[in-house]
């Protein structure tokens, strides 16, 4: 495994921020990583030239305004950092994509790369509130709705890009680039508090505690923006927001 390098020690913290897609910090301290297709066109110099010809206007939106401050990894292959070298891991509608059986293994590889008395901050979609929706809803016309938030995007076939193309740009995509599972877009599992928390117990971690966007452990979190738009509200509302440390 190639280690990506740490931040000079001038910065007071070395923050991991995985499966990033465009939602990044600024801040030095801040290691963005992502494995989008955007991205990865972007560093192969060949497609990179062709890209803007072969996207439509919006997807070429999307590519041109791709952040330079991403880099690109697979987490399937692991984090690239030493053990005990990250004093934070936050992952943002990351999870809920692994296969359930992949998820003990992504918090152990987490867990090697804190630091003892490292933080990691997990954002999902929350199991719990969406089932609530559904129970409390009142018959009306949004009821498929409330349906389809928590089980649309786990049985999608197509992906949602694909989707909205051109008759022959669809089936050239689903040819190539296969469907929405392949592509990493559907949902494997859902979390709540409940089952969160037990995942975060079987992987040791502790102080494991249920916040929401604006409360962190983290020293100075607001300031990263990671959790909030552009006006500072909430960026992913409705999401279930949970932090674990490693013991020290």
């Amino acid at each position: 495994m190639v280690d990506f390098a740490r931040p000079k020690r001038s910065h007071s913290q070395l923050i991991l921020n995985l499966g990033c897609g465009t939602k990044i910090s600024d801040a030095p301290e801040v290691i963005n990583i992502d494995w989008s297709p955007y991205l990865r066109i972007a560093l192969t110099p060949v497609l990179k030239r062709v890209a803007p010809l072969l996207l439509d206007q919006r997807r070429a939106g999307r590519f041109a305004a791709l952040p330079s401050n991403i880099r690109v990894h697979n987490l399937a292959t692991g984090i690239p950092y030493p053990t005990d070298s990250v004093d934070v891991v936050y992952h943002s509608h990351l999870l809920e994509h692994l296969d359930r059986n992949k998820a003990v293994g992504f918090q152990r590889e987490i867990f090697r790369v804190l630091r003892p008395g490292g933080i990691q901050r997990i954002v999902v979609p929350d199991l719990e509130r969406l089932c609530r929706q559904i129970v409390n809803d009142d018959g009306n016309a949004s009821h498929d709705e409330a349906v389809a938030a928590l089980i649309e995007q786990c049985v999608r076939r197509e992906a949602y890009g694909t989707s909205k193309q051109a008759p022959l740009r669809r089936r050239i995509e689903n040819i190539v680039l296969g469907d929405a599972r392949k592509r990493g877009e559907t949902h494997q599992w859902m979390y709540d508090s409940m089952n969160l928390r037990e995942l975060l117990e079987a992987c040791a971690f502790t102080r494991i505690r249920r916040v929401d966007y604006q409360i962190s452990r983290i020293p100075n979190w607001p300031s990263y923006l990671l959790d909030v738009d552009q006006d500072g509200k909430e960026y992913k509302p409705g999401s279930l927001y949970m932090e674990a440390e490693c013991p020290e």
